[in-house]
């Protein structure tokens, strides 16, 4: 896939998001802690076996095999705890909340996250991407 897709992509469903309220300041927050996890699952499956910290019970597998209140549900709880591990990983989450109301809308999201291979692409295409969404924000 190439990066103008992707953003294109990603872009559209950041006006679907918005159309339900959602800022786009929250739905990049949300983009940001769903990649962070997705790329942590990558690194800790992958050659490297890196281990991430983050709880078996928090990990991407847990919210890519829920949908619907679950999900929803899950992915609240995930928010929570993870902000009160130690070290990098509760910085990162602190505060964290959930910001995407409709389950169905979080469930896609979560989909579009996982079909892409996020370790692969080259440094500049996830740049590219936060620039992408930036720019278009402007």
């Amino acid at each position: 896939m190439t990066t103008n897709t992707l953003i294109a992509r990603i872009w559209s469903f950041c006006d679907t998001l918005r159309d339900d309220g959602v800022s786009y300041s929250d739905y990049l927050e949300q983009l940001t802690f769903l990649l962070f996890l997705k790329m942590a699952d990558e690194h800790e499956k992958g050659p490297d076996k890196r281990d991430s910290g983050i709880p078996s019970t928090y990990r991407w597998d847990t919210l890519a095999s829920k949908s619907g209140v679950a999900l929803e549900d899950h992915y609240n709880h995930l928010l929570r705890a993870l902000g009160t591990e130690k070290g990098m990983l509760g910085q990162i989450f602190t505060k964290a909340q959930n910001k995407i109301q409709d389950p169905a809308k979080l469930h896609r999201l979560v989909q579009m996250i996982a079909k892409e291979s996020w370790v692969s692409m080259q440094a500049d295409v996830k740049g590219d991407l936060y620039e992408g969404l930036l720019e278009k924000n402007a």
